[in-house]
């Protein structure tokens, strides 16, 4: 029988779905998707070889997606296509135009594993991962932005309804732009149950408090650092309660985690993450965390 299931954002990850970048990467034009001054494809590849070796050192079991030149760039961010419940996956529908053909390649990995499949958004709907928190197995906070739009966010309640969850929507703020890459995961990161890496500034006042009435403690992002990565120094990457990777180059936030008792390791991510606008989060879809 296979295992699968995500109940929060920092039990220990057991099994992630992953897209090595390649050919569709180093095909890629900047300016099309979007990608910073910094981009550099075949650096990025390199840095998400670093970035691999810390999941597979975890003990993560990786199944892979493979780039076989299907031009789809931004593919190796594969939290987007596809949410992970106690149940079952929902296929997602992408806001980015070129990237919904993405959502094809989860179902195929989804059916591969034995993963059943509760639902799809569709129509003119749109959800991305991104936008998407789980704060127990019975309460979603999402992120109603550029990327997630009000009809995306009603359908996937209406899924997740017949499974006992409660989703909770946010307005996220416009930032950088129409074209720019802002999530819900772009300002909070869980670490812990009981704690959250997060840019205050840009939070949203009922999400501030709803995470104050849930008892979670906030550790505040240094906002240089938050500005100078576009966000993605705060896009931290839990592989078990207080076990982080992030982004090297960031001393102020990898000090603030550490002060609030997490364990931090580093990859390299200015060409990967920075450059093409998504952190460690985003390069990994949970397919199972475990409490054990």
């Amino acid at each position: 029988m296979a295992e699968f299931g995500v109940r929060d954002m920092s039990s220990p990850l057991k099994q992630a779905l992953m897209r090595r970048p390649g050919k569709s990467l180093m095909a890629a034009d900047a300016a099309a998707w979007h990608y910073g001054a910094g981009f550099d494809a075949e650096k990025a590849i390199g840095q998400y070889s670093g970035f691999t070796s810390l999941i597979e050192q975890s003990g993560t079991e990786i199944l892979w997606i493979e780039d076989k030149g299907d031009g789809l760039a931004d593919a190796m961010f594969t939290q987007d296509p596809l949410l992970m419940t106690p149940q079952g996956a929902v296929l997602l529908r992408p806001g980015k135009d070129g990237r919904r053909k993405e959502v094809a390649l989860h179902e195929a990995a989804c059916k591969k594993a034995g993963i059943p499949i509760l639902g799809r958004i569709d129509g003119f709907g749109a959800v991305e991962g991104g936008d998407t928190i789980w704060l127990d197995a019975e309460t979603l906070l999402i992120g109603r932005g550029l990327r997630t739009n009000d009809e995306g966010i009603a359908q996937l309640a209406t899924i997740l309804a017949a499974q006992g969850v409660d989703v909770l929507s946010y307005d996220l703020p416009l930032w950088n732009g129409d074209d720019a890459c802002f999530h819900l995961s772009s300002i909070v990161s869980p670490v812990r149950r009981d704690l959250a890496l997060v840019y205050a500034p840009l939070l949203p006042v009922a999400l501030y408090q709803i995470l104050q009435e849930w008892g979670i403690s906030l550790i505040e992002a240094p906002a240089d650092e938050f500005h100078a990565s576009n966000g993605a120094s705060l896009q931290v990457l839990a592989l078990k309660p207080g076990q982080i990777v992030m982004i090297s180059g960031y001393p102020k936030t990898q000090a603030a985690l550490e002060a609030a008792g997490c364990t931090v390791q580093t990859f390299d991510g200015d060409a990967l993450c920075v450059a093409c606008e998504g952190g460690p989060t985003g390069l990994i879809c949970a397919l199972r965390r475990s409490a054990g």
